[in-house]
């Protein structure tokens, strides 16, 4: 199995720290992108270095004796790279830095994977999407310290027998703040975030074996949850008191007629909204979660809330199409939407585009492809979870076949006159 890191070594002048004319040597570490650097104690004057070669340069015997000394350095800092290689240990700068200066180094901790993983995807990743990574961590830091009463487990000490017990953990840890017990998806949500990091730490070649080869993810169906025609129409003509529940009850209003989630409806802006080919509205941008872009008209209720707060002080300040709200704030506020307008459902934001899904685009006949291009879905199987609005679709269609079938054979039936 092939590894991916890049490596490299390359010897620097400090002209940040030159005295006298002379300035010391450093060896900097790149690995991955990741860069360490360590004074090599050694000064040289700045006109006997040539920066493009990273080397002295000259014929006198210190010069030749400088360069034969880094070059024993480079020959060293590429053996600590194999032996950590050979090793099946965690390849970073830093490893590869504390070998040359002697320090104690340990076998590839899961901690120490977590912290890695976290920091090279971290800007890879959707913000959610890390935040998850990092609870996840936490549970299983948890975990460690609850089970093996310590703080570390080592990559060669994982089993099958440590994820089993990790799930039973997951399903049965009572959480000591306001949070809910795990369910049986969100315990598999963690499960399958360590399964990647393991992969992860599998493909680097830091570990020989994946203790996840035989264990399987059991995630349940889930009904997703939406407001139907009836429920949307009572939030949409409800009239708020209080201004902060008037314009959260827009943004949800929009997703359901947009399909787009929350982030990515703050992060429009003016120049998301264009007119197509067609003279109609579309906007055009890319889901944050998964850069899949995704281009959507515009109906006529979500172009009503763009006009409403087009002049809103606060969008022209940030440049956004619509106001920015926090999602802990609007949550929050929805739950008393929910009470004001009576609707018994757990009203989170991401109903809204579960809604756009089922009630406003399914169930008035538009075909499951279109809707899963306009919800930045990569694979139509994640449409699919809303099969059941197709299936109700679908007899409602049937029912209009077998009016249309009935009055033929009622036709028929007709005597005719001959």
């Amino acid at each position: 199995m092939r590894s991916t890191n890049t490596f490299g070594i390359q010897f620097i002048m400090r002209l940040n720290k030159a005295k006298n004319n002379k300035a010391p040597i450093f060896v900097r570490i790149t690995v991955d992108g990741d860069r360490k650097e360590i004074s090599l104690k050694r000064w040289i004057n700045v006109n006997d270095w040539n920066n493009q070669k990273g080397m002295a340069k000259g014929t006198r015997e210190e010069i030749k004796s400088l360069n034969h000394y880094l070059e024993s350095i480079k020959a060293q800092m590429v053996e600590n790279y194999q032996k950590l290689k050979i090793q099946k240990k965690l390849v970073t700068a830093d490893a590869i830095k504390d070998m040359f200066l002697g320090i104690d180094d340990k076998e590839y901790s899961l901690k120490k994977l977590m912290e890695y993983h976290n920091e090279k995807f971290k800007d890879k990743l959707a913000w959610g999407t890390m935040k998850n990574y990092h609870t996840t961590q936490k549970y299983i830091l948890k975990f460690i310290e609850s089970n093996f009463k310590r703080s570390e487990i080592y990559l060669s000490e994982l089993r099958y027998k440590f994820i089993i017990d990790f799930e039973v953990y997951l399903l049965n840890h009572v959480p000591t703040d306001h949070q809910r017990r795990l369910t049986n998806n969100g315990a598999m949500k963690h499960l399958e975030r360590l399964k990647k990091m393991i992969a992860f730490a599998v493909k680097m070649e830091w570990l020989n074996k994946d203790p996840f080869r035989r264990f399987k993810l059991k995630f349940k169906k889930v009904d997703r949850g939406y407001l139907d025609e009836n429920e949307l129409k009572v939030m949409e003509q409800k009239r708020f008191s209080m201004e902060r529940l008037s314009y959260v009850r827009d943004i949800f209003v929009f997703s359901c007629y947009t399909g787009l989630a929350y982030i990515d409806i703050m992060n429009l802006t003016p120049e998301n909204l264009s007119q197509g080919l067609d003279g109609e509205f579309w906007i055009s941008t890319s889901r944050q979660k998964t850069d899949t872009p995704v281009k959507i008209p515009v109906l006529p209720k979500a172009y009503e809330i763009i006009e409403k707060y087009r002049n809103s002080p606060r969008s022209i300040e940030k440049g956004s199409l619509l106001p920015s709200i926090s999602n802990q704030k609007l949550n929050s506020y929805l739950k008393e939407i929910a009470d004001v307008c009576g609707i018994k459902k757990n009203l989170t934001f991401h109903l809204a585009r579960h809604t756009f899904a089922t009630t406003i685009t399914l169930l008035n006949g538009v075909p499951i492809e279109t809707v899963s291009k306009m919800l930045g879905h990569n694979k139509i199987a994640t449409t699919q979870i809303y099969a059941r609005v197709v299936e109700q679709k679908v007899s409602q269609d049937m029912k209009i076949l077998k009016e249309v079938l009935n009055l033929k054979t009622k036709s028929e039936k007709k005597p005719t006159n001959g």
